[in-house]
């Protein structure tokens, strides 16, 4: 591949779900002005274990859609099962509120304001990002062996470690404007 980088951006359906899950579990014990998006104002029973078993599905979905050719659509819409019987408490009053959420998520995913709106936030920034990165791998004589996939997601995820691993990142949007300057060396810790 010689120095040249080869750098894919797309946004997760699996790890925004994820992320889509984690605030409604946040905003079940914040106050009004630490409300995340989305707002339900339904009771939902989450598994008691909530938190450790969330930073587990996280790593384990992350592990599996940073692999080369992996079907992150697949997942969330074949694996569906997984989000509820890992994070939910399994009766039917929380089956049928968490089939709202999938619904919600989907409705809001696929329209131009969810999965598109994510993607397209970045363009411009993210040019500037490949640019400057390619730049500092030339300087610090790092060859990438492959591509670098950077999965955004809409919120920062803080109930697991979204860091990054080899040959990808997961990175909230907010990120590319308020955390810019930290981008390029975060991303250079991907190049192992």
């Amino acid at each position: 591949m010689g120095n040249s980088l080869l750098m894919t951006t797309d946004a997760s359906y699996t790890l925004n779900f994820l992320i889509y899950i984690q605030n409604i579990f946040l905003n079940q014990n914040q106050s009004n002005e630490e409300y995340k998006y989305p707002f339900f104002p339904l009771k939902i029973a989450f598994n008691k274990d909530f938190e450790l078993k969330y930073k587990d599905l996280w790593g384990e979905i992350a592990e599996r859609i940073s692999k080369p050719h992996s079907n992150d659509m697949k997942i969330f819409h074949e694996e569906k099962d997984l989000f509820y019987q890992r994070l939910f408490v399994i009766n039917s009053d929380s089956l049928k509120k968490y089939a709202e959420i999938y619904k919600s998520f989907q409705v809001w995913w696929d329209s131009f304001a969810g999965r598109f709106s994510v993607e397209r936030s970045i363009d411009e920034t993210g040019q500037k990002l490949y640019v400057e990165l390619a730049k500092s791998l030339t300087q610090s004589e790092i060859k990438p062996q492959r591509s670098l996939n950077i999965s955004l997601i809409y919120d920062e995820c803080l109930l697991a470690n979204a860091e990054v691993s080899s040959y990808f990142a997961v990175l909230p949007i907010r990120n590319f404007f308020v955390k810019y300057k930290e981008l390029v060396p975060k991303l250079q810790d991907c190049f192992y």
